[in-house]
């Protein structure tokens, strides 16, 4: 008899990016990639993101779930934020807007744990990502998969692999200011 995995859902912030993290996951884990990502804009690059990450999901084999997209409610959040450099207070408030909404749709389909590709990223703080996912957890009675994809080459294989799946590879975050500067 074989055990049946944990159930985990994967917040997803685009293909490239979630190409590693599932692999690596998949091993361990029933995962779920989730796409919840009210940061990107203009709403055509989201819906462009979407779009890839629904083929990429259909290509591994996986369920992609689609969050709601409510730019008005990210901009909410950040505002007074505007000016800050990237990966600073503003990416927080962004990291933690995506991952609370990630870990409430976790606690309410009945989801053992979540995590998110942020970390892959060479841009974004594991460290700040993991401490608000872990606080997260808490929260809501889930237990959160630390994690610093970017290590051991992370990075590198999710750009080696998006270029096998010809995937489209944005040059900025997501957020009207990370396209700025």
């Amino acid at each position: 008899m074989v055990d049946a995995k944990p159930s985990l859902l994967l917040h997803v912030c685009c293909a490239p990016c979630s190409t590693h993290v599932i692999q690596l996951l998949k091993h361990d884990f029933e995962v779920t990639p989730y796409f919840y990502n009210t940061n990107i804009h203009p709403q055509e690059e989201y819906e462009r993101r979407f779009k890839e990450m629904m083929g990429l999901a259909e290509k591994i084999g996986v369920k992609l779930i689609q969050g709601e997209y409510d730019l008005e409610r990210w901009f909410k959040a950040t505002k007074g934020y505007e000016n800050e450099r990237e990966g600073g207070k503003r990416c927080e408030i962004c990291y933690y807007l995506r991952l609370e909404q990630t870990a409430i749709f976790a606690s309410q389909s009945g989801y053992e744990y979540f995590t998110t590709t942020l970390s892959i990223s060479p841009h974004k703080k594991a460290a700040v990502i993991n401490f608000i996912g872990e606080d997260l957890a808490c929260r809501y009675g889930l237990n959160f998969y630390s994690a610093d994809f970017k290590k051991k080459d992370g990075y590198k294989i999710s750009c080696q692999l998006s270029k096998e799946y010809g995937l489209y590879r944005q040059d900025y975050c997501g957020c009207v200011y990370s396209r700025l500067y």
